[in-house]
């Protein structure tokens, strides 16, 4: 029987192949995907926000895209991966609403979570190979640990693999 794991909203999980890890409702959140190819090691976390420096109630390490990269790094390390092989995928980031004011970068969370994302990947040199952000829609991930494939599911805009 395949593991079959809900990541939840400021969530993290990691499983071992054949397991998959499922995220519902990515807005303007990021689900952030790593995968170790060769010993088939996953790991998801459904970000909600950019950085944990910014709030004081951050306690939550999967909460922000900064604390839950590395987190989820450590946790897939301690599962056997190594963080030299890890690769990752981005998923969500949407702009949900439209605003009156366009130049306030404050509302537009979603563009800056996967800014934060990106940057904190880079950061721990963790190349990014596939991403489906933006946009005004909500998405559901699957990431599957046998083969790395992130399932994307929209409502009017199809599904793919990236």
């Amino acid at each position: 029987m395949i593991q079959r794991v809900k990541v939840g909203m400021a969530d993290l999980n990691t499983v071992i192949s054949p397991g998959i890890l499922i995220t519902l409702g990515l807005g303007s959140c990021v689900g952030i995907a790593l995968y170790d190819g060769q010993v088939k090691i996953a790991g998801l976390a459904h970000i909600m926000l950019p950085y944990s420096n910014l709030i004081k109630n951050n306690e939550n390490k999967a909460k922000f895209a900064d604390t839950a990269i590395l987190q989820l790094v450590e946790d897939m390390i301690a599962l056997g991966a190594k963080k030299e092989r890890l690769r990752a995928k981005l998923a969500g980031g949407a702009q949900m609403f439209t605003f009156n004011d366009r130049d306030s970068n404050l509302l537009k969370i979603g563009e800056r979570n996967v800014i934060a994302s990106l940057e904190t990947l880079s950061k721990l040199n963790i190349p990014v190979v596939a991403q489906d952000t933006g946009g005004n829609y909500g998405r559901t991930v699957e990431l599957y640990a046998d083969t790395g494939d992130f399932l994307i599911k929209t409502i009017g805009h199809g599904t793919k693999y990236i």
